[in-house]
């Protein structure tokens, strides 16, 4: 079948292996000091490892390529499997965080309301048992130093996506929407700083929805770099 995927120029790949540790998929393999998409059927068409790779070296194309397998990354994305994923790295693992109310570090008396892991919107599977039935919660990484009480405003009851577009230097609405389109999702809420830049985040969640086929609910909040919500 013809589908996206992704393309590892050889000439321009330096061997770092970064991108390999960027694909939770496990589709990248370093064979003799290169990259290789050594699995495309494991390959989703994300592009997770673009902006990992420091040399520019992946690129999307459009080809004929086997269907995709959705078992290929059973391991990260249903957080059953192997410490470490086959070609990644273990901190991008899926897994739901399960606490216990009123429990917390001795260097920490304030409870984390954090729900699942990984958190970064560009390592985070498209599909994984925390997003059934789940309020989305889509901020971006500057509010949580900002707004003090981002913890038991916003995280609380919510499944946590983490970006920032003038970082990460990647388009978030193409694994945005297949996170909307591929799992029952019930809200969304956008947390994003006054500042320009963090408009590239909000407009990215606008086209998700747009394009994702269905209509789910939508609230964007706006915090100052003084820690207020903005009307």
């Amino acid at each position: 079948m013809k589908r996206r995927v992704i393309r590892i120029d050889e000439e321009k790949c330096t061997g770092c292996g970064a991108c390999a540790s960027a694909c939770h998929e496990g589709a990248i393999e370093m064979i003799g000091g290169k990259a290789r998409l050594t699995r495309e059927d494991y390959c989703d068409g994300l592009g997770d490892c673009l902006p990992a790779c420091p040399a520019g070296a992946i690129s999307f194309e459009e080809r004929e390529v086997p269907a995709r397998k959705e078992a290929a990354a059973g391991a990260s994305k249903e957080g059953t499997g192997p410490e470490t994923p086959a070609g990644g790295c273990p901190g991008t693992r899926a897994k739901t965080l399960h606490r216990e109310e009123g429990f917390s570090l001795p260097a920490s008396p304030v409870q984390s309301r954090l729900r699942q892991w990984p958190v970064q919107i560009r390592l985070l599977p498209a599909r994984a048992p925390y997003f059934e039935n789940a309020d989305l919660l889509v901020a971006a990484d500057c509010t949580a130093y900002a707004y003090g009480n981002f913890h038991e405003d916003f995280i609380r009851g919510r499944i946590t996506l983490i970006g920032c577009p003038k970082l990460d230097g990647v388009d978030y609405a193409e694994k945005l929407t297949a996170i909307f389109r591929d799992n029952r999702i019930r809200s969304v809420t956008v947390v994003r700083m006054e500042v320009p830049c963090c408009g590239g985040l909000e407009a990215a969640v606008k086209r998700a929805l747009r394009d994702c086929g269905k209509s789910l609910p939508l609230q964007v909040v706006t915090v100052s770099a003084e820690g207020k919500l903005v009307d």
